[in-house]
């Protein structure tokens, strides 16, 4: 099976590589085609949205075990148990707040895509179907997190 993707716009922002840190507060432009223009109307009535858009700057060469953020003391895990940008099918996903839409143009804070990223899909985001409250996450996760605050 082949699945083909067209992109619906790109990503305007500083970002040429990823910063180690600055995605959370970071404004960035999305550049809708014109043709979907019309598609984007209620769109700004919603705080935050789903953004999807293809990794086109990963790496192709698919590890199946990855040390999270390459940190050799984290454990090996799967690649499909981190959020590393090298996968089979590069596709990023992140929920940003839109801070306004004028026309084709949204401007959103917190999305972690580089100038020129093509944008795959933009959903609404729904706390009633999208906010999971009740997780579990691993304990390497946990101590990843541990000591990003303590940066």
């Amino acid at each position: 099976m082949t699945v083909t993707f067209a992109p619906i716009g790109v990503v305007k922002n500083q970002f040429q590589r990823k910063p180690s840190r600055g995605w959370e507060n970071a404004l960035s432009q999305i550049i809708v085609d014109e043709k979907w223009t019309l598609a984007l109307q209620g769109l700004e009535e919603f705080s935050h949205v789903i953004v999807l858009f293809w990794l086109h700057r990963a790496r192709r060469q698919v590890s199946l075990h990855v040390h999270p953020q390459g940190r050799q003391d984290m454990p090996a895990v799967g690649l499909f148990a981190t959020r590393t940008p090298v996968r089979p099918n590069p596709i990023g996903l992140r929920v940003v707040e839109l801070v306004s839409r004028k026309a084709n143009v949204l401007q959103v804070r917190g999305l972690d895509a580089l100038n020129g990223t093509p944008i795959l899909d933009i959903k609404p985001y729904l706390p009633q179907g999208d906010c999971i409250t009740q997780t579990r996450i691993p304990a390497w996760l946990r101590r990843l997190r541990a000591d990003k605050s303590e940066v």
